[in-house]
């Protein structure tokens, strides 16, 4: 009798590869290895993943689309907020490979929706359009982030857990209604550049202030463009 395929080896492809990679980056993740923790061969992992970078791609894309689900689900940019940190900690290792050199290429050229879609959740509060409140967004982004990061790598537990999500949660409400009594959130250092843009595919990009070469100093001290 023919072997039937198993519909949920690829999942357990992917789930195996961010836990290798969540515990071992790079080095870890080898094809063999991955084969080994999910239960299968070698030769059937090549069957359906070209190399680790197939793998790591496949990855992220399975994991943007959980995350963008479960924030799609909500109705306030709040709900959101906490859905995002939920998620996270309730997906810890994908979570980490989908954040892993997240402004590096490719993951940069690759789609950001749960961050589109909280960006345009931004505007529709505050007014004018999502782009506008990128600067915003990547502070929101940020406090979210580091939240989520700092109790998974710091094993954060029970109460101190709880208060690390709430006092979390009640820095982003302050953040929005300081932001909306003025349309925007205070802000301090250069404008944000034209050529820095996020969340939008292929358009984006992280290049210095108006293309302008990075300056940096000599070691007189003196600054040089």
């Amino acid at each position: 009798m023919p072997r039937r395929p198993d519909p949920d080896l690829e999942k357990r492809i992917l789930s195996a590869a961010s836990r290798l990679w969540a515990r071992g980056g790079e080095k870890a993740l080898t094809m063999r290895a991955v084969a080994k923790a999910a239960g299968t061969t070698t030769p059937t992992v090549y069957e359906r993943y070209r190399d680790r970078d197939d793998i790591l791609l496949a990855l992220r894309l399975e994991t943007r689309r959980e995350l963008f689900a479960a924030l799609n689900g909500t109705r306030t940019l709040r709900e959101a907020f906490q859905s995002h940190l939920e998620f996270a900690l309730a997906h810890s290792h994908a979570y980490e490979v989908l954040f892993d050199g997240v402004a590096k290429p490719p993951s940069l050229h690759e789609a950001w929706p749960s961050f589109n879609l909280m960006r345009e959740r931004v505007a529709k509060r505050l007014g004018g359009n999502p782009r506008q409140h990128t600067r915003l967004m990547l502070a929101v982004w940020s406090l979210m982030h580091g939240a989520a990061m700092l109790i998974i790598r710091g094993g954060f537990e029970g109460m101190l857990r709880t208060q690390t999500v709430h006092a979390c949660m009640d820095a982003f409400d302050g953040m929005l209604d300081s932001a909306a009594k003025s349309r925007s959130l205070a802000q301090s250092g250069p404008k944000w550049p034209r050529n820095l843009i996020l969340g939008e595919g292929k358009k984006s990009k992280v290049g210095n202030s108006d293309g302008a070469s990075p300056k940096r100093k000599t070691k007189s001290g003196k600054t040089r463009i």
